[in-house]
Protein backbone atom coordinates (compact mmCIF):
# COMPACT_ATOMS: atom_id res chain seq x y z
CA UNK A 1 0.00 0.00 0.00
CA UNK A 2 1.63 3.25 -1.00
CA UNK A 3 1.45 6.43 1.74
CA UNK A 4 1.31 8.65 -1.87
CA UNK A 5 -1.22 11.37 -1.44
CA UNK A 6 -1.21 13.50 -4.80
CA UNK A 7 -4.51 14.63 -5.41
CA UNK A 8 -5.61 15.93 -1.90
CA UNK A 9 -3.94 18.57 0.14
CA UNK A 10 -1.53 18.07 2.90
CA UNK A 11 -2.83 18.91 6.37
CA UNK A 12 -2.61 22.41 7.17
CA UNK A 13 -1.79 22.30 11.18
CA UNK A 14 0.87 24.19 11.57
CA UNK A 15 4.26 22.18 11.51
CA UNK A 16 3.35 19.61 9.89
CA UNK A 17 5.61 17.86 8.12
CA UNK A 18 5.42 16.48 4.31
CA UNK A 19 7.96 14.41 2.05
CA UNK A 20 8.12 15.46 -1.44
CA UNK A 21 10.87 14.20 -3.86
CA UNK A 22 12.97 12.95 -1.13
CA UNK A 23 13.19 16.20 0.89
CA UNK A 24 11.05 17.46 3.98
CA UNK A 25 8.68 20.32 3.83
CA UNK A 26 7.02 22.38 7.13
CA UNK A 27 4.00 24.60 6.69
CA UNK A 28 4.78 27.80 7.96
CA UNK A 29 2.62 28.70 10.85
CA UNK A 30 0.04 31.56 9.36
CA UNK A 31 0.43 31.01 5.63
CA UNK A 32 -0.08 28.31 3.41
CA UNK A 33 3.46 28.10 2.26
CA UNK A 34 5.53 24.56 2.50
CA UNK A 35 9.30 25.58 3.81
CA UNK A 36 11.95 23.06 2.68
CA UNK A 37 15.54 23.14 0.82
CA UNK A 38 16.33 22.78 -2.67
CA UNK A 39 19.33 19.81 -3.80
CA UNK A 40 21.46 22.50 -3.10
CA UNK A 41 20.41 23.50 0.87
CA UNK A 42 18.90 26.48 -0.24
CA UNK A 43 15.35 27.35 0.98
CA UNK A 44 12.88 26.40 -1.21
CA UNK A 45 8.96 27.56 -0.56
CA UNK A 46 5.48 25.82 -1.85
CA UNK A 47 2.13 25.88 -2.41
CA UNK A 48 -0.11 23.55 -1.39
CA UNK A 49 -1.11 23.50 -5.19
CA UNK A 50 2.76 22.72 -5.78
CA UNK A 51 3.09 19.84 -3.48
CA UNK A 52 0.35 18.41 -5.06
CA UNK A 53 1.25 18.34 -8.88
CA UNK A 54 4.68 17.03 -7.12
CA UNK A 55 3.26 13.91 -5.11
CA UNK A 56 3.85 14.17 -1.00
CA UNK A 57 3.85 11.76 1.53
CA UNK A 58 3.65 12.14 5.18
CA UNK A 59 6.54 9.55 5.27
CA UNK A 60 9.93 9.58 3.60
CA UNK A 61 10.08 7.33 0.47
CA UNK A 62 13.36 6.28 -0.95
Amino acid sequence: MSTEIEHEPPSTVPCTVVWSEGRPYVLEPGTSRWIGTDDRGRPQFLTTADLCRRGWSYRRTA
